[in-house]
């Protein structure tokens, strides 16, 4: 079975949001609550790069290792998934993923702040898969129906990435071929332990 792996091309971001957008939009996510954000690092600055973040659903994932209750599961793809009947909204895994990507509906503290919140890859919840409970929770599960999560699909410079990791390694591995340098696989390291070389 494939891996799932998001990759962001920050060669090619050009902080236009319609990842964030689409994400939001797709899954009815509640207001203050970003599964997906975009952020610009030197912002009008020689090197000014852009990056789309979310959670990268890691092969270790550090939210999964530090949930005193167990919340968390990955997928036989390999998806990074949550249950929010589960979650107790203790901010453990917000503390510990380099991604900043659990969110919290409130602002509070310990236990106040609801419960977690995160990119699912559009691959729903624990619940059965294209039910209005899943829907309601988690949002859209768009690999239930063979496709794949909205935001990678709507980036028009094809800066985001979503889909089978070795499949998005070699694309990266072409286009920085091409190019001639790759400085962009933003967080691949981090979240899947692996460089791509060319």
């Amino acid at each position: 079975m494939a891996r799932m792996k998001f990759l962001c091309d920050a060669d090619r971001c050009i902080e236009c949001n319609a990842c964030v957008t689409a994400c939001k939009n797709e899954n009815e996510v509640p207001w203050g609550i970003n599964r997906r954000r975009v952020v610009t690092i030197n912002d009008g600055q020689p090197g000014e790069r852009s990056v789309s973040m979310a959670c990268m659903h890691c092969t270790d994932a550090p939210c999964q290792a530090v949930c005193p209750v167990n919340a968390f599961y990955t997928t036989a793809d390999g998806v990074v998934l949550h249950s929010k009947d589960i979650c107790i909204g203790c901010g453990y895994c917000f503390y510990a993923c380099p991604f900043g990507a659990p969110q919290y509906p409130r602002v509070g503290n310990f236990g106040s702040r609801g419960k977690m919140d995160k990119c699912t890859y559009c691959a729903g919840g624990p619940e059965p898969d294209g039910s209005m409970a899943e829907y309601e929770k988690y949002g859209a599960n768009r690999l239930a129906e063979g496709k794949l999560p909205l935001c990678a699909e709507m980036c028009s410079t094809k800066s985001l990435l979503a889909g089978d990791g070795e499949i998005i390694a070699e694309i990266y591995r072409e286009r920085v071929t091409k190019r001639g340098y790759g400085s962009g696989a933003w967080g691949w390291n981090t979240a899947y332990r692996e460089t791509i070389t060319s």
